[in-house]
Order: structure tokens, then C-alpha cells, then sequence
């Protein structure tokens, strides 16, 4: 597969499984299941279409700051800095509170070195796929994804999850023969991590593939009976473990992370980036990319940003990527703030 496929499959990957997970944030199954029916997921968040949240933003966000900075992961860590700093200023809905702290403090002026605060949150874990992708080699992977991590969560176990998503999407552009074995691939992905509780989950993934446990008795057995939090040590194994159990329909892969519950964003987004990765945006559902209601970053822009990146990777020059106006991303961020609460009001009604 071309460069191209794989960054624009990770990009959109993320914004569809963001879109798809997105109306189910925060509910359990049982709840999510009352609401939504049990039939084929589609777009619920404003009618039949769907909108994205922080973790497609932050997404292209990485990209244009690996555009702008040409991959220097030092320059990489600036310029995400400022890119933070004015996505805050536009009014996102649901940012994550350590996210929030770390933006708040760019704000104040700390610089990309001192911003991060003490939290082991999926943040940094929902924007480092595409870091796979465009590092020059594995140490090149470690230090983007360093520098991302670092500039809003400082838990080591913050940086540790994240690296294992990028070094799945590393392990699938650069070294596909590696990709296929998956049972060496889960101890070489458990192995990018130093904490007992993460490396001991990502390892429990062998023994449930083996067994062909469905991703709803994969996350019961880490406890998460109802619903992945937003805690790394519990984002990340599930995520790795839909994608493995699925590799063959992102569609699949999506929804088993998606009907778990919990924070059905991220875990989608974070499935949908190491699919999209690994399949290509033509694999994707056409309806749920077509049902995307994105503006003013739509799905032509982020196609349009996909291959401004595979250029900057493929030169090795930094260059002025693709961007949108500050002020119709906060029409935007207002109006989605609108759609937001509307909708949650929605799931405080019946059926019970």
C-alpha cells in the first residue's frame, strides 16, 4: 500500500470511529443498547450524519505540525504547542480535564517542556497513530511521540500507551512482515511498556485471541464490565485487542469498541487509526465517511491534508500545510457545542 493510503486512511479512520463512537460517550452497554438499539451502527449524533470530536482534531493537528516542522521532533513539540493552545482558545466541547490543564497552562505561558500535568489519560493515545506512520525509523517514533505526550500528560504510562498506538501503525507501514505474526506482535507491543498493570493487559491479549473471546468478555476481563474509561492502562489494550480480533472489517473492529461503551470516542477513534492504517480509506464504510457533516475540516480537506503530509514525508521539508479559519472553527465548535447538548438531553429520556 502507498504512503498516501496509509496516512489517509489513519486520518479518516480516526474521524469515523470518533463520529460513530461519539453519541455513546460516557453511556454504558446496557444503556447505550436501551437507547440505541442493537442493529448495524450508524451516525447519531445530529440526525442521521455525524460530527467529530477532540480526537480528529488533535489528529490533524499532529499532521500539520509535522508538516509545518518537516518532523524535527523539538520544532514537532512547538509547534503542536501553539496549535494547543489556539484549539482552546476556539471553544472545544469535551475536552479531557488534564488536556484542559496543560492547554490552560500554554496559556499562562509555560513552554512545551513544562505544560504537561500529571495525569495517565488517553490524550496523547488518541493522536499518536499518525507518529508511526511518519517516523524515519523506531527511535525517530519514540521521540514524536515523547514530545506529543509530554506536552499534556507527564505519567510515564500516559507516553507508554500512546507509544504502543504508534508503534502499531509503525509496525504496519514500515514493517508489514512483522504486522501478520500476531502473537509476536502483542509481546513486542506489551514490550513498550515498563508499568506491570499496562504490560500485563496488553499481554492478556494472546490468551483471548486464542481463545477468540469476543471484545465485550476481552474488556469483562479486565473489569471494565461497564465501559472503558478514559484511563490509558485500559484505552489502549482494548483498542489493540478489537483491532487484532477484527483485522479483517474495520467495520467490525469499530462497532466491538464502540458497543462496549465508556468512552466510545476515543476507543473508536484510536481502533479506526490503527485500522485505517493498516486497510486504507477505500475499506472504509462509505456511508459512515459520506455521513460525516464536518465543516469547515471536511472530508475533501482532511484527503487534501493527507497527501500535503505524504509530500513533507517523502521530501523530508517542512512546508505551510493546509488549514482552516480560525473563525468559522469557532462557529463551528459553538454550533457542535449546540448539537452536543441536545443530544444529551436526548439520553436522559426514554426508553429506560
Amino acid at each position: 500500500m502507498e504512503l498516501n493510503q496509509h496516512i489517509a486512511g489513519c486520518i479518516l479512520g480516526t474521524a469515523v470511529g470518533d463520529s460513530i463512537g461519539l453519541p455513546r460517550e460516557g453511556m454504558s452497554r446496557r444503556r447505550a443498547l436501551r437507547v440505541f438499539g442493537d442493529g448495524p451502527l450508524h451516525h447519531a449524533l445530529l440526525g442521521s450524519r455525524g460530527m467529530c470530536s477532540d480526537d480528529t482534531e488533535h489528529t490533524t493537528m499532529v499532521a500539520q505540525a509535522v508538516i509545518s516542522t518537516g518532523g524535527d521532533p523539538a520544532s514537532f513539540a512547538r509547534n503542536l504547542a501553539g496549535r494547543l493552545r489556539w484549539w482552546l482558545a476556539r471553544l472545544p466541547a469535551g475536552v479531557g480535564f488534564g488536556t484542559l490543564r496543560a492547554c490552560s497552562k500554554l496559556w499562562l505561558g509555560f513552554g512545551s517542556s513544562k505544560s504537561g500535568v500529571p495525569s495517565a489519560g488517553n490524550g496523547p493515545a488518541m493522536r499518536s497513530a499518525l507518529l508511526g506512520i511518519v517516523a524515519e525509523d523506531r527511535e525517530h517514533m519514540v521521540l514524536l511521540v515523547r514530545e506529543s505526550t509530554r506536552l499534556t500528560h507527564t505519567d510515564p504510562r500516559a507516553e507508554q500507551g500512546a507509544t504502543i498506538v504508534a508503534m502499531a501503525s509503525y509496525v504496519i507501514t514500515h514493517e508489514p512482515q512483522l504486522a501478520t505474526e500476531a502473537y509476536t506482535l502483542v509481546e513486542m507491543l506489551a514490550g513498550c511498556s515498563s508499568d506491570s498493570e499496562l504490560r500485563s493487559a496488553m499481554k492478556s491479549i494472546e490468551g483471548a485471541l486464542e481463545k477468540n473471546l469476543t471484545a465485550e468478555a476481552f474488556a469483562n476481563r479486565l473489569g471494565l464490565t461497564n465501559g472503558v474509561s478514559g484511563f490509558v492502562n485500559h484505552t489502549v489494550p482494548v483498542a489493540i485487542y478489537c483491532w487484532l480480533r477484527h483485522r479483517d472489517s474495520f467495520r467490525n473492529a469499530v462497532e466491538a469498541a464502540v458497543r462496549l461503551g465508556g468512552d466510545t470516542d476515543t476507543v473508536g477513534a484510536i481502533v479506526g487509526a490503527i485500522m485505517g492504517t493498516e486497510v486504507g480509506p477505500d475499506a472504509l464504510p462509505e456511508e459512515w465517511v459520506d455521513g460525516l457533516a464536518e465543516w469547515p475540516a471536511s472530508v475533501p480537506w482532511m484527503r487534501n491534508l493527507a497527501e500535503e503530509l505524504k509530500e513533507c514525508v517523502q521530501n523530508g521539508e517542512p512546508s505551510i500545510p493546509t488549514s482552516c479559519s480560525s473563525v468559522f472553527l469557532l462557529l463551528r465548535n459553538v454550533f457542535f457545542m449546540v448539537v452536543v447538548m441536545a443530544h444529551g438531553i436526548r439520553r436522559l429520556l426514554p426508553p429506560y
